[in-house]
């Protein structure tokens, strides 16, 4: 099959549903859980505001729309290499910059859910990740991988969401060789259902926050607070994450949409 006809397949199979399209991504309004730093050590996003302009009124009668306040990593999100330190000097690392064609990409959904419901501390390591793929075959180049906890079902409560306490926050992710692990299968990027791509307890790992250290040191993407992982099978989806084309972005909300075989 030509690549002309593998295009008209895939466009008439979405067309008959036998070609399923999921949302991956949480709803971005005010109540949408933002990730908390503290204050002696950086500023932090502000939460969403969603302002009318009109609404088939006097300040506009035949239209609605809005405007808004909203940071770049807000809600379900992309994170760009240049979102990081270790990403700073890609000249392809923003969002406007980035090649556009390996933010569509096969995505590899490692279910780690029932370890993450008994311990929101649960770490990802590279014998999990070699486990899952004798079981479902190996991660390939330029593939996603993502990491399926069902985090998302706390999305509607920031406090749960974020699962703070006096020691920091508390949510699943990988550990620093997991991270290395995975980028040694040249990934084109790594998600989580979490604030962030990486655990809550990361800051005390070494490096600290590996995912972002890592992942943008070698020009990878990174993936947060997605969604409805669980309504994709481990292998065989595509994932369509693609930012906004904000000049200069670090980063972008995006809506993550997955094409998932029916049957």
């Amino acid at each position: 099959m030509s690549a002309a006809d593998t295009v008209t397949d895939l466009g008439a199979r979405l067309l008959t549903g036998e070609i399923e399209v999921v949302d991956c991504s949480g709803k971005l309004g005010p109540d949408t859980p933002i990730l908390k730093l503290p204050p002696d050590f950086a500023r932090n996003t502000p939460k969403v505001e969603i302002h009318k302009i009109s609404e088939y009124d006097e300040d506009g009668p035949f239209f609605a729309w809005n405007w808004m306040v909203l940071g770049e990593h807000s809600g379900t999100h992309f994170d760009a290499p240049h979102h990081w330190i270790t990403g700073k000097d890609y000249a392809d690392g923003y969002t406007d910059t980035l090649d556009i064609q390996r933010v569509v990409a096969p995505v590899n959904v490692i279910d780690c859910s029932k370890e993450a419901a008994k311990d929101a501390d649960f770490l990802l390591t590279p014998d999990h990740v070699k486990a899952w793929e004798k079981e479902h075959g190996e991660i390939g180049e330029g593939e996603w991988v993502v990491m399926r906890t069902d985090w998302d079902a706390r999305a509607d409560d920031e406090e749960t969401f974020l699962n703070a306490d006096e020691t920091g926050p508390h949510s699943p992710g990988p550990t620093p060789d997991c991270v290395e692990y995975l980028l040694s299968k040249k990934i084109v990027g790594w998600g989580t259902q979490c604030i962030g791509t990486d655990a809550g307890q990361a800051g005390g790992m070494e490096p600290p926050f590996p995912a972002h250290n890592f992942l943008h040191r070698d020009n990878c993407f990174g993936l947060a607070s997605l969604a409805n992982l669980d309504k994709l099978p481990a292998k065989g989806a595509v994932l369509i994450a693609a930012p906004l084309k904000i000049e200069t972005g670090t980063g972008s909300p995006i809506r993550a949409l997955a094409l998932v075989p029916k049957g």
